[in-house]
């Protein structure tokens, strides 16, 4: 694979990006990148709640 991607001036990133939509029409491209950056978002939003969690807990701790 290394070899082709570099034979077509491409990274072996860009072909796997690229290879992602393959097959894909335009609406599902759309669908499918909108769903991906609400995960991003939502795994943001888990990772802020986790550590403001966390930080309660500590407080807690300190109290007892």
């Amino acid at each position: 694979m290394a070899e082709i991607c570099r034979k077509a001036g491409i990274s072996q990133a860009t072909y796997f990006s690229w290879k992602k939509y393959d097959g894909l029409l335009p609406p599902e491209m759309r669908r499918h990148k909108q769903l991906e950056e609400e995960n991003a978002r939502l795994k943001k939003i888990v990772a802020d709640l986790t550590l403001d969690r966390e930080m309660l807990q500590d407080v807690i701790r300190r109290e007892l």
